[in-house]
């Protein structure tokens, strides 16, 4: 992926997201040894470059299109314990600041889980437009963040028998998106 700098995108240009071709994930430590990663299969995302080229970045994720392994562990999840789909349906984020610094795309802003909401950074890359099949013109954006999942009330853990917990408490967000010229 090719960083540009913000004022490659055309100003007054809206980009919204491909589903098909993008993800929208998180990883998290499991039982001390290993990296659990799960996703969302229901998300939507918009891109916009005003007038004078500043970007804007708002999306949000259906809670529970939570996608992982096993049924029963879907099922916690979206329970109150976790993400309490049923009174909280969505996970949204709204950018306060999209900025370039030596290449690298940092994205400043809210994200709110379970009626929460909490100032966030991600970090990652945005790629130079470019047509693609059936003339679209598109871009990629990839981002990352570190959330403590505890701030958003996510709190459930069980203590291991010799130390330590079933979950990390810092989870790593992870979203991709080809994002397509309205």
């Amino acid at each position: 992926m090719t960083a540009i700098a913000q004022s490659s995108i055309p100003a007054n240009s809206t980009w919204t997201v491909d589903a098909v071709h993008s993800t929208v994930g998180f990883a998290v430590k499991h039982m001390v040894v290993s990296t659990f990663r799960g996703r969302f299969e229901t998300y939507d995302a918009t891109l916009t470059a005003g007038e004078d080229g500043a970007l804007r970045l708002v999306g949000s994720v259906a809670a529970d299109s939570i996608s992982v392994k096993d049924e029963n562990l879907a099922a916690h999840l979206k329970a109150p314990d976790f993400f309490d789909t049923e009174r909280f349906p969505q996970v949204t984020f709204n950018s306060t600041l999209v900025r370039t610094d030596s290449g690298e795309l940092i994205v400043d802003g809210e994200l709110t889980i379970k009626g929460i909401t909490r100032p966030i950074e991600a970090r990652g890359t945005i790629t130079e437009p470019a047509v693609t099949f059936g003339d679209v013109e598109k871009l990629g954006v990839e981002l990352e963040a570190i959330v403590d999942r505890t701030e958003y009330g996510l709190d459930w853990n069980a203590p291991l028998p010799k130390g330590g917990f079933a979950l990390a408490n810092e989870v790593k967000l992870q979203v991709n998106l080809e994002l397509a010229r309205a």
